[in-house]
């Protein structure tokens, strides 16, 4: 029978419907096979001796040698850009303003045939300190209201170029998602006395059935009310409202725990397409008692149709206690 729960962070209604999925562990043969890469390729933007193909680079992690390990330059359709004019018009319900801010691409590795996952822990280090670095540089920008870092893995998840990379925006708006999740945040401090999301990660740790890993830092886990098979949510134990506040030991424990979610996902549902995000309070709210940041993972195995379109509510196929389940069966 069909079940609907409730998420309490993202305010969705989710319908978990298990007589409309596979088994968790039959994903594999709904996914198409990615097909083998070159450790590099004359044509790829990303790849090293190809530098001059992007735009003038903005930060870097070099190795020893001075070759470089991450490579951050500007995206060449970026949908924000660097201005001084942060006007807002209007003209009755017509509102604008110019898209004042930054498009960023971190590129991973110098390698065109390594995923994130097959990346090793030391090197997705450098990937998250240079977030970290990016972040802490884009929130000085005049303006900037939000930062959003996230991955596109596969055309399914809107990737264009096949070579490991990530994206980071800086905007001059909060969208009415993130303004939402905040004032449903401060309404449950106000009510509580704590913070809401915190209060998650204590409550599925004692629930443990959705947990993936607990470490000293960082809690991996699927939620409760999952809007898609295999849907991931890692938060730091310690409440933290800005992804820049991370230590370096912390990133080291978020690495470790990442490349493994990665390639345990790979193995569980077919090498699936999927999406990064790490949600970050906004800019005003830095050191928030009510917002907690996270790293999402969502895989791109199903699509939303007419039902999800038109009335806001999410079907799952598959619960997220036997993706757990398949996820922490798998030895590596």
């Amino acid at each position: 029978m069909s079940e609907m729960r409730f998420n309490p962070i993202t305010l969705d209604w989710v319908i978990m419907a298990p007589d409309r999925a596979l088994r968790p562990d039959d994903f594999h043969r709904k996914v198409s096979e990615h097909s083998p890469r070159m450790p590099h390729r004359d044509d790829c933007p990303f790849c090293t001796g190809n530098e001059a193909l992007t735009p003038p680079e903005i930060a870097r992690s070099a190795a020893v040698d001075g070759s470089w390990l991450v490579r951050v330059v500007p995206n060449k359709f970026g949908v924000f850009s660097a201005t001084d004019d942060l006007r807002r018009k209007v003209n009755g319900t017509f509102r604008s303003m110019a898209a004042a801010g930054a498009h960023e691409v971190v590129v991973e590795h110098p390698r065109h045939d390594l995923d994130l996952g097959e990346i090793e822990p030391s090197h997705l280090s450098l990937i998250l300190r240079m977030y970290r670095e990016r972040y802490q540089a884009l929130r000085a920008m005049p303006g900037v209201e939000s930062i959003v870092i996230f991955k596109n893995h596969g055309q399914r998840a809107g990737s264009s170029l096949e070579h490991s990379h990530s994206q980071i925006t800086a905007a001059p708006v909060l969208s009415a998602q993130v303004c939402t999740r905040l004032q449903e945040a401060r309404r449950f401090h106000e009510l509580n006395g704590g913070c809401l999301y915190c209060a998650v990660v204590h409550e599925e740790l004692l629930a443990e059935e959705r947990i993936l890993e607990a470490g000293s830092s960082f809690v991996a886990f699927m939620p409760y009310a999952s809007l898609s098979p295999f849907h991931m949510w890692v938060f730091p134990r310690k409440h933290e409202s800005s992804f820049d506040a991370i230590n370096d030991e912390e990133i080291e424990e978020l690495s470790g725990m990442l490349g493994r979610l990665l390639r345990r996902l790979k193995i569980a549902a077919g090498d699936p397409d999927f999406n990064i995000t790490i949600r970050s309070g906004p800019l005003g709210e830095m050191s928030s008692s009510c917002f907690h940041w996270y790293l999402a993972i969502v895989p791109r195995i199903t699509q939303l149709a007419g039902f999800e379109l038109g009335s806001g509510t999410y079907i799952n196929s598959t619960r997220p206690e036997r993706c757990a389940e398949r996820m922490r069966s798998i030895d590596l």
